[in-house]
């Protein structure tokens, strides 16, 4: 279920800068193929880690937003960050260090930040 990249690139873009549309997957960082973000999308929604929710301003658009099985993923995800901070070269050194002085804060603000969403 999460044992390739995109996978967990799609977890991590939608639990640190919230809903994100299928546009705004697309162009992150890594620069994802169209059809293996449309594969990723559908079996992270069967997995039931996302969602997919009509955008209440075009409802042709969908936002796609982690579940409560997804935001317990949480902690997980940080600490693959943290690994690979301190074992390979990484583009988001910021990141790195906000998790490192306060792993805790950073997770329990990431829960904070979907839980509010939900109301």
């Amino acid at each position: 279920m999460l044992g390739d990249r995109w996978s967990l690139l799609i977890i991590r873009d939608v639990m640190l800068f919230g809903p994100r549309t299928y546009k705004q997957l697309l162009e992150s960082h890594e620069r994802i193929a169209t059809n293996i973000l449309a594969d990723r999308l559908k079996r992270l929604i069967a997995y039931e880690i996302i969602r997919a929710d009509p955008e209440p301003a075009d409802k042709r658009k969908l936002n796609y937003s982690l579940t409560k099985k997804g935001i317990d993923l949480a902690p997980v995800l940080t600490e693959m960050v943290l690994w690979a901070g301190a074992h390979e070269k990484t583009e988001n050194q910021a990141l790195i260090r906000q998790m490192r002085r306060d792993k805790e804060g950073f997770i329990a603000g990431i829960r904070e930040r979907w839980a509010a969403r939900q109301s």
